[in-house]
């Protein structure tokens, strides 16, 4: 027993601690979500391994099967890393993997049997701008050039058996002239003209690679023409296709925000008429926060509609909140603290349960829900505090909070905070000054800094300030002075103040 050496407990605690964390690393890596994800990936590259290599499985030449598994497996491996560094949620979310994954396991199966039955390799060129516009629509440019050039390797093997290289620097000139002139579609022309300006580009890439292999000029133009067609006709498939497309992806895209901005859509035609100060104060807020918006290099357009919609829920019980108060008799006088607060925050639950009612995007819906985050309601709060006598505790702060969540992404935070400021300065009780104006948005944003609600959302100090400058010059801008009426000479001088009165509220 002699030659075992003791060990200290502090280095037995040490090893143990050390057990401890690698099990919680492993644990952590071997989730659902990694697992689920892994199990999609593993299928993909089953179905493309199959889709790329039909003809050898027909033909029954299976060695040959072996590089082109491993080449699929390396190219499907790169996408999956470049997807967890740019889209992560696309991980977490796998209704968004699976039809990512299927619009490029279709996608490839329409090269190769397209490629097969025809014996035309400009069907690779056409679905590889299917694939770059769709994903510019559903994502952003960035991750669409890269996913774009991923497929673009994959149906370069389902188009040909043999690599070509004018194939691939083909369907490369059409995926990246889509990517980088889609930025947003407002009008119903921007997709055609998109698809166009990538048809030129196609036809001169044809050509002149046609031209460098010294083929005949009839068969360059031709070639040439074919995948100038297959291009351009995507422009009008996918057109006819934009309502599924987003339907499947979950988004918005600008035109259909232009279309819920109408006064005439059903919701804010209901907001207008049954909260008319509401619809007021949301109009207002959404040209405040457009402007924020877009002085950050956000989505002004989406911010914009997103406020159009976000208190919708106050339609069920319009007279409980001050815009819509008439008169100075206020209708929670007769209600206790708790209860008026129930009501307050009761319009962010209504709100949702009618924006799903309507069949409101879900891109639009994150508003009615984040517009308040976990923020305090303040006032009814202090008065459940002076309520509160020797007998009861006096209240909890988590119980006149508003259940959230907090804003997820910039345009959310924006409209949390146009939202706050609009109402803030609507209720000072001295004339409004540019001065006044920037300190209440200052207070308020340093406000909902410090108590956590950008946590989640990213925005930068740098982006905070750029916010309240735009917010303080909009608000600035509607609250302009009036210049006083001047006083008619035959008119008594308490008719004169009258009027003067009521020409500065007809102003207002």
């Amino acid at each position: 027993m002699g030659f075992f050496k003791k060990t200290s407990p502090r280095r037995s605690q040490v090893r143990r601690n050390i057990s401890a964390e690698r099990f919680l690393q492993i644990s952590r890596f071997i989730n659902t979500d990694n697992l689920i994800s892994a199990m999609l990936w593993l299928l993909f590259v089953t179905l493309t391994v199959f889709v790329i290599s039909f003809e050898l499985i027909r033909q029954k030449i299976y060695l040959d099967l072996l590089p082109i598994t491993v080449l699929v497996v390396l190219i499907s491996a790169a996408a999956a890393f470049y997807i967890h560094h740019y889209q992560k949620r696309i991980i977490k979310k796998h209704a968004r993997a699976f039809v990512l994954a299927g619009m490029f396991i279709l996608l490839l199966g329409t090269t190769k049997l397209g490629s097969m039955l025809t014996e035309q390799n400009s069907w690779a060129t056409g679905t590889a701008v299917t694939a770059a516009i769709i994903l510019t629509i559903a994502y952003d440019q960035r991750f669409a050039i890269g996913m774009s050039m991923f497929y673009i390797i994959l149906a370069s093997f389902a188009a040909a058996t043999q690599t070509d290289i004018s194939l691939f620097l083909t369907m490369s000139a059409g995926a990246l002239t889509c990517c980088f002139s889609l930025r947003e579609i407002r009008t119903r022309m921007k997709l055609l003209e998109v698809t166009t300006l990538a048809t030129v580009i196609v036809f001169l890439t044809v050509t002149s690679l046609e031209f460098l292999a010294q083929k005949p000029t009839a068969e360059i133009f031709r070639n040439a023409g074919w995948h100038s067609l297959a291009t351009f006709l995507v422009g009008l498939f996918i057109q006819s296709l934009l309502p599924l497309i987003e339907k499947i992806f979950r988004i918005a895209t600008s035109m259909t925000l232009l279309d819920y901005s109408d006064a005439n859509q059903p919701l804010l035609k209901r907001l207008a008429m049954e909260a008319p100060g509401t619809f007021s104060h949301s109009l207002l807020v959404g040209s405040v926060a457009e402007a924020a918006a877009e002085a950050i290099g956000c989505n002004g357009l989406l911010c914009r509609v997103g406020a159009y919609y976000h208190d919708i829920g106050k339609i069920n019980k319009p007279g409980y909140f001050v815009e819509n108060e008439i008169g100075s008799t206020s209708r929670h006088g007769e209600l206790s603290p708790a209860m008026s607060q129930l009501i307050i925050v009761g319009h962010v639950k209504d709100g949702i349960e009618m924006a799903k009612e309507y069949g409101l995007p879900a891109v639009l819906r994150q508003f009615i829900e984040t517009h308040h985050g976990t923020t305090l309601v303040e006032y009814f709060y202090s008065e459940a505090r002076k309520k509160a006598d020797d007998k009861q505790s006096p209240p909890s702060e988590s119980e006149f909070r508003y259940a959230g969540p907090k804003p997820l992404t910039k345009e959310a935070a924006i409209v949390m905070l146009s939202d706050a400021i609009e109402g803030a300065v609507r209720s000072m009780p001295a004339e409004l000054t540019p001065t006044k104006i920037e300190a209440a948005v200052h207070n308020m944003a340093m406000k909902r800094l410090q108590d956590g609600q950008f946590d989640e959302c990213e925005i930068s100090l740098r982006e905070l300030s750029q916010i309240e400058t735009s917010i303080s010059k909009t608000l600035a801008a509607h609250h302009h002075g009036r210049v006083a009426y001047p006083k008619a000479p035959d008119v008594p001088e308490d008719e004169q103040s009258q009027n003067e009165q009521n020409g500065k509220k007809n102003n207002k």
